[in-house]
């Protein structure tokens, strides 16, 4: 139900898409705390493209290229209740439900600048961000009749992130996000920005098409939510981080998470005000880095706020998530899950560095802070 109209968040193209205002998604349901909303709201973002309805490939059976287990790790097979344990999860973390998993090879760390350069360079591989948007694709989400704009505003471009300096509106990620051409994995913040000197960071800016363009050629897959959510808890059991239930800002800095103000001021406890370099912080039981914080990952799943509900009072074998997307809050735009949180994310804001955490986005939405890792069963 669209209840009002926002302006989409592309400085070169106005009155392209419908948004929900955060103020009127509360309207959805009375039973919603201040942090759930908070949550919500960071996690409707504008589609860059348009809405593509079904996705061409399956990252669960499409699988080519020669897999390597090197900077792999085992995770070995086992059970664990997926879901949010505790009483600080959005509502689509909830029931709480048992899933047994075969076990499978996960990336120890999330993909990096350099391992994603490789790709491009063998196949010559253009990411979303760097094609021209298609007013074909774009034109489905928007009202009958809207005009065309012109051909020098369709140009690639990607949401980058930018602090505010004044204290903003919570739930008005358009205070931070900000539409940018010549943004991309390359350019992650711009045409000027440069990730010269960080291969070693994990990369970004990429959509979920170009993440399982990757793992199709690195031989691998994207893993499913339930598979990175075990393999995120390291081995141990009801816990409520990768590292425990120690609280994220109690003690060292575990992860590369928000600290301080969101989005006026990160104090950078953790060293970081952005993203930090793969293997900086401890990893957790399994070997695996950054299963909190730095960058959302994309998982294989459609999102679909009743998934979990399918669930209640089952034991899942392998699952592989719900068959169609399903977000109440934007019906036409299929939305894809991402794991794990990202340097934005704090306390007052999402806390999406809990194991049981998840965002959604277009198949097609690049941003400044997401990016992948894949496993393999072979």
């Amino acid at each position: 139900m669209l209840l009002k109209k926002v302006r989409l968040l592309i400085i070169y193209i106005s009155a392209l898409t419908f948004l929900y205002s955060c103020k009127e998604r509360e309207k959805i349901s009375n039973e919603k705390d201040d942090h759930k909303m908070e949550a919500t709201c960071s996690s409707n973002l504008p589609s860059r493209f348009g809405a593509k309805g079904v996705a061409t490939m399956d990252s669960i059976s499409s699988l080519s290229g020669k897999t390597s287990h090197l900077g792999m790790v085992w995770i070995p097979a086992g059970k664990s209740i997926m879901g949010a344990i505790d009483k600080n999860g959005r509502d689509d973390e909830y029931p709480a439900h048992e899933v047994k998993l075969d076990g499978y090879w996960m990336d120890e760390t999330e993909v990096t600048n350099k391992q994603f350069a490789a790709f491009v360079n063998a196949t010559g591989y253009k990411t979303m961000a760097e094609r021209n948007p298609d007013w074909e694709e774009i034109k489905k989400q928007l009202p009958p009749g809207t005009p065309k704009p012109s051909e020098d505003a369709l140009v690639p471009a990607a949401l980058t992130f930018k602090s505010t300096n004044h204290q903003v509106d919570i739930n008005n990620p358009s205070e931070w996000w900000h539409w940018t051409p010549g943004a991309d994995w390359k350019h992650p913040q711009g045409p000027a920005s440069s990730i010269k000197g960080k291969e070693n960071f994990p990369v970004n800016q990429v959509c979920w098409d170009d993440a399982l363009a990757y793992s199709k050629w690195a031989g691998k897959r994207l893993p499913t939510e339930a598979e990175w959510e075990y393999a995120a808890k390291g081995g141990l059991k009801n816990t409520v981080y990768p590292w425990g239930n120690e609280e994220i800002e109690s003690g060292k800095p575990k992860a590369n998470t928000w600290q301080g103000n969101f989005p006026l001021k990160n104090t950078a406890w953790d060293k970081f005000e952005l993203l930090a370099p793969v293997k900086f912080f401890k990893p957790n039981g399994y070997g695996l880095y950054d299963m909190a914080g730095n960058v959302w990952e994309w998982v294989a799943d459609w999102y679909d706020s009743d998934y979990y509900e399918t669930l209640k009072n089952k034991v899942s074998m392998n699952p592989k998530g719900a068959v169609n997307s399903n977000d109440p809050m934007e019906p036409n735009v299929p939305k894809k899950i991402t794991k794990g949180g990202s340097f934005m994310c704090n306390s007052s804001y999402c806390s999406g560095y809990r194991v049981s955490g998840r965002m959604k986005s277009s198949t097609d939405t690049a941003l400044e802070n997401t990016g992948f890792r894949c496993v393999s069963s072979r």
